[in-house]
């Protein structure tokens, strides 16, 4: 198996390094790193490029200039298929994988799934986290992954498995299966959940995929904090709040 996880980024140069520290820090380093840098106006290319100069990771920076988050992890995943990849595994710039997380998406694999979705929990070192943040979260995506199995537009005769909620920043994939699917559409976060989009395009061609609750990722709450519950909430029910800023830092 020859896996390599791929970083979408943009404007994250100071947070960037905690997510390279965990990646850095998985049990199963047996992997190659891409950070894709989505044009950033703020240096995180530069800041990846140092900490890649005295890290024993294998990292790579590529630029990609349009805009989105599916557009450059599709861009990433592209990258490391051309080069021999044969299994990919995406996180996000502002998340931080658990130690196993690479050594737990291998077992997905090894069980026979062909794409691998994990848990996303709320980080708890960027700011002290609220009680109700602490323990809502994790709630709030549960439920929604519940009203996504309801959801219309992922409901088909043609879908070969039922809806599984697998966020982008703790998912995996054979570079098989995501070149048969067409893999993330490029587009913006504000046009269009991309990982949602993936699932249901693997949904018409296996159902060999799975969400994992050991691999296991923990995300920023910037967002939960700058749209508050209610806003986020309807962020994530197709975009029905539009913020008038998308990308928080």
């Amino acid at each position: 198996m020859d896996l390599w996880v791929i970083v979408p980024a943009y404007n994250e140069a100071k947070g960037i390094e905690a997510t390279l520290r965990a990646l850095e820090a998985q049990d199963d380093d047996r992997f190659r790193l891409v950070v894709v840098d989505n044009t950033s106006t703020d240096g995180t290319g530069d800041v990846v490029r140092a900490y890649a100069g005295t890290s024993r990771m294998t990292i790579e920076v590529i630029t990609e200039p349009r805009k989105g988050t599916g557009a450059a992890a599709d861009t990433g995943m592209r990258h490391a298929m051309a080069r021999g990849a044969t299994h990919l595994a995406r996180t996000d710039a502002d998340c931080l994988p658990r130690p196993d997380w690479v050594r737990a998406i291998r077992r997905g694999f090894a069980d026979g799934l062909e794409m691998v979705g994990g848990l996303l929990r709320p980080r708890t070192d960027e700011f002290p986290l609220k009680l109700w943040e602490r323990h809502l979260i994790p709630f709030l995506v549960e439920v929604a992954a519940t009203f996504g199995r309801f959801r219309p537009g992922n409901r088909d005769p043609a879908y070969l498995g039922p809806y599984v909620m697998m966020p982008g920043a703790t998912v995996a994939i054979t570079a098989a299966l995501y070149e048969r699917s067409g893999g993330f559409p490029r587009v913006a976060i504000e046009e269009m959940h991309e990982d949602r989009a993936l699932v249901n395009q693997v949904r018409r061609l296996t159902g060999a995929y799975g969400t994992r609750r050991d691999v296991v990722v923990y995300g920023s709450v910037r967002r939960l904090r700058a749209y508050g519950l209610t806003g986020t909430l309807a962020w994530y029910a197709d975009h029905h709040y539009r913020p008038d800023v998308v990308d928080i830092r």
